[in-house]
């Protein structure tokens, strides 16, 4: 088996399984191709790992700063995991916490004026890492897949649906 069949799911699918199945794996084995590359570029170029350039992204956003709790929601990770790439990026003086006035078992994390900075640099770069690694579909046809991509989202029940 070859180094990309590894990696592409879509191998797994044949003729005769449904279309919605081929579909998922197509999906799956291209996002997973992107964000590969995306992860090694970051890893390459900028020493850093998706998870943290992703948790920067976050605070970017948001300048006053977030909670650990809030970071783990948006980030979808357990609270243990957050905490983690918070005390990494806190040693390279990217991100700082702060205690809580309301709550003093609490904090708020922010981007230093360094981490600010090298976010920028980092976000210049994956935005034209995604522009290049979707340029085999012209402009109409991304606007077309994100249309049919907001149409699949909106009828996919969310996680929080289904354990209700």
């Amino acid at each position: 088996m070859s180094a990309r069949q590894d990696t592409d799911m879509e191998v797994r699918a044949h003729a005769d399984h449904h279309a919605s199945l081929r579909l998922w794996l197509r999906l799956l084995s291209a996002t997973t191709r992107i964000e590969d590359t995306i992860r090694q570029r970051l890893r390459e170029q900028f020493d850093i790992t998706l998870p943290r350039f992703d948790l920067m992204a976050q605070l970017e956003r948001e300048p006053q700063g977030l909670s650990m709790s809030e970071l783990s929601r948006r980030m979808m990770v357990t609270g243990g995991n957050v905490t983690s790439i918070v005390d990494q990026l806190e040693k390279e003086q990217l991100v700082q916490r702060q205690m809580q006035a309301s709550d003093r078992r609490s904090y708020t994390v922010s981007l230093t004026e360094a981490g600010r900075s090298a976010f920028a640099a980092m976000a210049l770069a994956h935005e034209g890492w995604v522009v290049e690694l979707l340029s085999p579909l012209a402009e109409r046809e991304q606007t077309q897949l994100h249309q049919l991509l907001g149409t699949l989202k909106s009828g996919t029940p969310s996680q929080s649906k289904e354990t209700k």
